[in-house]
């Protein structure tokens, strides 16, 4: 029904945003990889939507790709999994990183996400199994470890952005433990 939204960046408060298109001030629940990307408040945005009508409400999540937004439809359609296991999921992990392990039906990722136990892990992986795909399940060497590090500086608490910048000048080459070390001084010293 409400597809995409365009207008001023109102607020911004995690996991939601408010964005006036017109007047109109609209409530849109993101997930935090869409949020760490937003502009300041104040600037124009665009952002792909999702509404979703139940018992309890009408809401409104926004995503700034159409392959979170597609992701997110497809773990809605998950048995037990809702609006919010579903953000979370996508606020844990980026979209390639869930395909990655849906390819190689991997649940440890999955169950470092906040509110995803074995058993969910293990259903999310089944059920979509052939729903997420386009991911080679043999990632080229080094990538693996460059995936591994990324997810240790955002668990030590950096965001996705700061992560990504600190691992540029870090070779690809390095094994996880030394790639983690290296960034950590790039990012002491920023």
């Amino acid at each position: 029904m409400i597809g995409r939204l365009s207008g001023i960046l109102l607020e911004k408060n995690p996991p939601q945003v408010v964005v006036d298109v017109h007047g109109v001030g609209y409530e849109i629940d993101v997930p935090m990889s869409t949020f760490y990307n937003l502009p300041a408040t104040n600037e124009k945005l665009t952002l792909l939507t999702h509404f979703a009508v139940r018992e309890d409400g009408h809401f409104l999540y926004g995503f700034a790709t159409s392959q979170e937004r597609e992701t997110f439809r497809q773990l809605l359609k998950v048995s037990g999994i809702g609006a919010r296991t579903a953000l979370a999921v996508l606020s844990g992990m980026l979209v390639k990183d869930l395909a990655l392990a849906v390819a190689r039906q991997d649940v440890a990722p999955l169950v470092k996400v906040p509110g995803i136990g074995k058993k969910t892990a293990e259903r999310l992986l089944l059920e979509l199994k052939d729903k997420i795909g386009g991911v080679d399940a043999s990632l080229p060497a080094g990538e693996d470890a460059r995936s591994d590090v990324l997810n240790a500086l955002i668990a030590l608490g950096y965001n996705e952005k700061e992560a990504r910048a600190a691992m540029k000048p870090v070779p690809a080459s390095l094994p996880t433990a030394e790639g983690i070390r290296q960034a950590l001084k790039l990012l002491s010293k920023a």
